[in-house]
C-alpha cells in the first residue's frame, strides 16, 4: 500500500486545512444557537412567508426554533457545500495530477499494475473523507455537549450519513473524469460540486423539474427532506450509487488503457 500511504501523506494539508474550516464552522454554528435560539421562531416565520427562497432552501418545511431544523439547514450547508467542494478536489486530481507534475513515468516504471495505482489512489481518497467526516461528527457532538441541548439523535445520524455518501459519490464521479485528464483538473472539479448544488436548488423550486434531484447527489441530502420523512430518499440515493459505481468503472477502463504523456 505504498501509493496509499504516499497519497495521504501528499494530500495531507489539504486535508488539514479543509477539516479545520469546516469543523470550526460547524463548531461555531453550534456554539451560537443558543444566542439565537429566543429569536428563532419569527425567524421561523419570515423564512417560510419568503416564497421561492424558502422553497429553494427547504427552509418553508422546517422549524428553526428546534435544534434540529436549525443544523439542518444552516450547519447542514456548511458540511454538505464544504464538503462537496473538497471531495470534487480530491476525485479530479486523483489521476491527472500524476501528468501535470511530470510524475507519471517514474510512478509506472515500478512494478505495480495499473489497476492497482487506480485502486490505492481511490482508497486513499475516500479515507480523506472519512477522516472529515469522523472530525466533523466529534466537533459536532462535542459543541452539542457544550450548549447542553438535547437533539435526534437519529436524524442528526440520517444527515451525517447522507452528506457522507454525498461526498463519496462527488468524489469517484470526478475521480472517473480524471482518469481522462492529463493536466490538473482543479475548476472542473469545483465547477461540478457547484453545477450539482445549483441544480438541486433548481429543482427545489418548480415541480416541473422535479427530476433534477435524480442527478444531483444534493438531492437526498436535502436537509428539511430527512427532518421530516426520517429517512433519506431511497430513490434518489439509488440513481446516485449507480452515478458513482459508473465513475468508479469509467476511472478503471480508461487509465488502465490510456498512453500516458
Amino acid at each position: 500500500m505504498a501509493i496509499f500511504k504516499h497519497e495521504l501523506k501528499r494530500g495531507k494539508i489539504s486535508l488539514i486545512i479543509w477539516t479545520a474550516a469546516i469543523s470550526f464552522m460547524l463548531g461555531v454554528c453550534i456554539l451560537i444557537y443558543p444566542e439565537m435560539s429566543s429569536q428563532m421562531g419569527d425567524i421561523s416565520k419570515m423564512f417560510a412567508d419568503m416564497g421561492s427562497f424558502s422553497q429553494a432552501f427547504g427552509m418553508d418545511q422546517i422549524n428553526f426554533g428546534e435544534f434540529v431544523g436549525f443544523f439542518g439547514v444552516e450547519c447542514g450547508n456548511v458540511l454538505g457545500l464544504g464538503g462537496a467542494f473538497f471531495a470534487a478536489i480530491l476525485g479530479i486530481l486523483a489521476l491527472a495530477k500524476e501528468e501535470k507534475e511530470k510524475t507519471a513515468e517514474f510512478l509506472l516504471t515500478h512494478p505495480i499494475s495499473r489497476r492497482r495505482i487506480v485502486f490505492e489512489k481511490l482508497c486513499a481518497v475516500v479515507t480523506q473523507i472519512i477522516i472529515l467526516n469522523l472530525v466533523s461528527i466529534i466537533v459536532t457532538s462535542i459543541s452539542i455537549l457544550a450548549i447542553g441541548e438535547k437533539t435526534d439523535t437519529k436524524t442528526l445520524a440520517l444527515l451525517f450519513l447522507a452528506y457522507f455518501i454525498m461526498q463519496l459519490e462527488i468524489a469517484v464521479i470526478t475521480f472517473g473524469i480524471s482518469a481522462f485528464l492529463n493536466r490538473g483538473g482543479f475548476g472542473i472539479g469545483m465547477g461540478i460540486a457547484a453545477v450539482f448544488y445549483f441544480l438541486n436548488i433548481i429543482a427545489n423550486l418548480t415541480e416541473n423539474v422535479k427530476f433534477l434531484k435524480y442527478i444531483t447527489p444534493f438531492g437526498y441530502t436535502e436537509g428539511s427532506d430527512i427532518i421530516s420523512e426520517g429517512a433519506i430518499n431511497m430513490g434518489y440515493l439509488a440513481v446516485g450509487i449507480i452515478f458513482a459505481i459508473i465513475g468508479i468503472v469509467a476511472a478503471f477502463q480508461k487509465y488502465c488503457r490510456k498512453d500516458i504523456s
